[in-house]
């Protein structure tokens, strides 16, 4: 991501049409998900617009950081969360003072929303049962029995009547509401799952683009790769040979469910992404951690150092915050789980732990090995006037060290507890 500076400017164009109804979607609907800061900023830049509410005057980033009394680090956060829920998209012209456009879209419906495959499990598992009730009860429309009751209602051709007018040219650029889709990187080898169905037995329409976008939201939010979605689609494919569309959403739940305890996905379930893990081929202790924590969740490790049970939801708020918000890779944030509890007497103290996911942040920590190899060092600093002082303690000291502090990790043979705790570890994965 380019790093933006208060001197660049910006514009914000508005590409909806906004009402008061958006904004308590957003307020009610959207805030549980990408916070409070996401959504003060959306409404800081449609504050911008001018009195026509289309286009607004071009300003600078210190603007924002004044109005918010935030810094740029955390209005850039702010804005990648407005662009991947679908609030907002980003251009960028380069020059010796960038500029940006912000354009800003509705929200969808709260009927596509408590229907949308990603935004309503996670807004159910951030909220929790009770209060997603409440939400999805605030929305609920009143029933009212008209079966005795006669439809009375005027058609239009009742009422107008047609005659003849001039000749009247259909205007485009017209404001409109429009809402923005929620973009996803995800490849689906869509081939792959075709090839598994007989051909007699789906219409050619059934693998259309909304079907297809379906499936690719159904992949990520319960975690699912194409050779997991060929036996769910083909078991979902109805009489007239298309996807029944609400039975395939209740398959990959129940599979997601089966394999997670009965546990619906959040983003803590996430794994470290491909393209940051270190390649295969070593295999040395250290090499055998690294795999470790980029191949597991911070769900399993943390099931794992609860020795099979439930983690409590302190702990898991705690882990999702540092996802979500200090945006860490799952992998980093299994070390600084295990770093964590090591060397604070197993607890996950709150502070602590946002205190280091800060400076990891800061220092731009994304794979498993610079997270290792940084604990390590800051462990070794931090206790070395500490060891020369009391030298008695060293043993005791060393207890602390977590299971990769090692001078020659690539020769030295793992320990038989080391060994015990990296398969009960690796018994979680799936």
């Amino acid at each position: 991501m380019i790093s933006v500076l208060p001197a660049d400017t910006y514009t914000v164009i508005n590409k909806s049409i906004i009402t008061d109804t958006d904004k308590k979607i957003i307020s009610i609907l959207y805030q549980p998900i990408i916070g409070y800061s996401a959504v003060s900023l959306y409404y800081t830049l449609l504050d911008d617009l001018d009195k026509s509410l289309l286009l607004s005057n071009e300003v600078t980033h210190h603007h924002l950081m004044a109005t918010m009394q935030l810094g740029l680090k955390d209005i850039l956060e702010a804005r990648e969360k407005l662009e991947a829920i679908g609030l907002l998209k980003t251009y960028l012209k380069k020059d010796s003072i960038n500029q940006y456009v912000y354009c800003l879209y509705s929200p969808i419906s709260y009927n596509e929303f408590f229907n949308h495959p990603i935004l309503n499990i996670v807004l159910y598992n951030n909220l929790g049962k009770k209060e997603y009730e409440k939400v999805l009860n605030y929305f609920k429309i009143p029933r009212i029995n008209l079966k005795d009751f006669e439809d009375i209602t005027c058609s239009f051709d009742q009422v107008f009547k047609s005659v003849r007018g001039n000749e009247l040219e259909i205007e485009e650029d017209i404001q409109r509401r429009e809402s923005n889709n929620i973009i996803l990187s995800k490849d689906i080898d869509f081939n792959v799952i075709m090839e598994t169905i007989p051909k007699g037995q789906i219409s050619d329409k059934c693998f259309n683009e909304d079907t297809k976008e379906l499936i690719k939201q159904l992949s990520f939010v319960y975690d699912l790769d194409t050779l997991d979605l060929q036996g769910l689609v083909r078991n979902s494919i109805n009489e007239k040979g298309m996807i029944d569309k609400a039975l395939l959403r209740k398959s990959c739940r129940d599979y997601y469910k089966f394999d997670n305890y009965g546990n619906l996905p959040t983003l803590i379930y996430n794994r470290q992404p491909e393209f940051l893990k270190k390649p295969k081929g070593d295999n040395s202790k250290w090499a055998k951690m690294v795999y470790t924590f980029e191949n597991i969740t911070p769900y399993q490790l943390l099931r794992a150092k609860y020795n099979g049970a439930e983690p409590t939801d302190r702990d898991k708020r705690l882990i999702e915050n540092l996802l979500i918000d200090q945006k860490l890779n799952p992998g980093v944030v299994n070390v600084l789980i295990s770093y964590v509890l090591k060397t604070n007497n197993q607890l996950l103290t709150k502070s602590y732990v946002e205190t280091i996911a800060g400076q990891w942040k800061r220092l731009g920590i994304e794979t498993v090995e610079d997270a290792m190899k940084l604990t390590e060092k800051e462990y070794k600093k931090t206790h070395k006037k500490k060891d020369n002082k009391v030298v008695n303690n060293k043993k005791k000291n060393s207890s602390d060290i977590p299971s990769w502090f090692n001078q020659d990790n690539n020769v030295e043979e793992t320990s038989l507890e080391e060994k015990m705790e990296l398969e009960n570890i690796l018994k979680e994965l799936v």
